[in-house]
């Protein structure tokens, strides 16, 4: 695989774990890879980091956080690939899974964006939603206590499908997107009424209008995953508001 992939990751004070998503990407990528590393105004050093170590980078700094979405388009015009990553800061790799993807996609042209398996750094699975969120999945997101998900959650995670294969899904996490670059930029990227969450639900749902996204199970990525809204009472408003957005946006609140 030689055609040319870029990478960006959305960075906001990452300082802690920047280093190790940043390392594992180089190390194991063997195709032509070109990062870009987006900076929402850190002011714990992260982006002088990346630039002291990692000068093959491309850092690009903004004043304010301007969010999730409108950082990674913001390097959209700059992008010269034939398929592009979506990275989020705290990822690791330990393969050449970008070659791997890039493969795949050479090699199915009907499908527009793939996302892999995610697991913690430790192994375990995520139990993430890989169908569209409806209120009643994301509640139980919320209430859930334990490492035993309900009934609700394996229906939100089809945890009761086989997904042992590539099966085309309806929602995926914007912690790791393989996309065709082309498709990427046709639809502008992020929609901009998100600063952050559901931006990667709805860029699915965009995507599968007109072509299709895939879980790719054959490759693994390991996402540190802090859910940080649960904690943060401003983040959690973030994530009410975006999720209002959403709904409105696909006309789901009367379902």
């Amino acid at each position: 695989m030689n055609k040319p992939v870029t990478g960006c990751i959305v960075t906001y004070n990452n300082i802690r774990t920047i280093d190790n998503a940043i390392k594992s990407l180089y190390e194991c990528t063997k195709a032509p890879f070109r990062l870009f590393i987006v900076d929402n105004g850190s002011t714990d050093g992260t982006p002088e980091f990346i630039e002291k170590n990692y000068p093959q980078a491309t850092v690009i700094r903004s004043d304010a956080n301007v969010g999730f979405g409108a950082g990674h388009n913001s390097i959209i015009d700059k992008l010269d690939s034939e398929y592009h990553a979506i990275i989020n800061p705290d990822i690791i790799i330990k393969d050449d899974i970008i070659s791997q993807m890039a493969d795949y996609l050479d090699n199915h042209n009907d499908v527009g964006m793939l996302s892999p398996q995610i697991k913690f750094p430790d192994g375990r699975p995520q139990i993430l939603g890989k169908r569209n969120p409806k209120l009643r999945y994301l509640v139980a997101s919320r209430l859930r206590k334990g490492d035993e998900p309900s009934k609700l959650l394996r229906e939100y995670a089809m945890l009761d499908e086989d997904l042992s294969k590539p099966v085309q899904v309806e929602n995926a996490t914007g912690c790791f997107m393989f996309v065709r670059t082309e498709l990427f930029k046709k639809l502008g990227g992020f929609d901009k009424r998100y600063f952050m969450y559901f931006e990667d639900c709805d860029l699915v749902r965009e995507i599968n209008r007109i072509s299709k996204v895939l879980l790719y199970p054959d490759v693994t990525v390991y996402h540190e995953w802090g859910r940080d809204s649960k904690r943060n009472s401003k983040l959690k408003i973030i994530h009410i508001k975006s999720m209002f957005s959403y709904f409105i946006k696909w006309n789901l609140l009367r379902r």
